[in-house]
């Protein structure tokens, strides 16, 4: 699993350090079961919900494309389904970036 961090508190970048390590600064990596996963994906919605930061998940998945994505908060990229791989699409620099 890897978490990539921008613009969020210290507080959460903490709270990551726990159970990640943080390999680059707001790069994060670990190998975790389901559910620890979605507990620390909780914890990283919770974290967010007073910034403007965004923060993406990547980890090993049986499909097509072996892994999924998921993410949350404000960011010019978003994941889009292509025929069941997913791909990051760029929305661009301008004030309409959508959660």
């Amino acid at each position: 699993m890897v978490v990539i961090t921008e613009d969020v508190p210290p507080s959460l970048r903490g709270r990551l350090s726990l159970w990640l390590v943080e390999v680059r600064s707001g790069v994060y990596v670990g190998m975790y079961s389901v559910k620890v996963r979605e507990y620390i994906w909780e914890n990283i919605e919770k974290g967010l919900k007073k910034c403007r930061g965004n923060v993406l998940m990547v980890w090993k998945d049986v499909n097509d494309a072996g892994y999924s994505v998921r993410t949350c908060g404000k960011s010019a990229w978003k994941p889009v389904d292509f025929d069941g791989v997913t791909l990051m699409s760029y929305l661009g620099n301008n004030n309409d970036i959508h959660e």
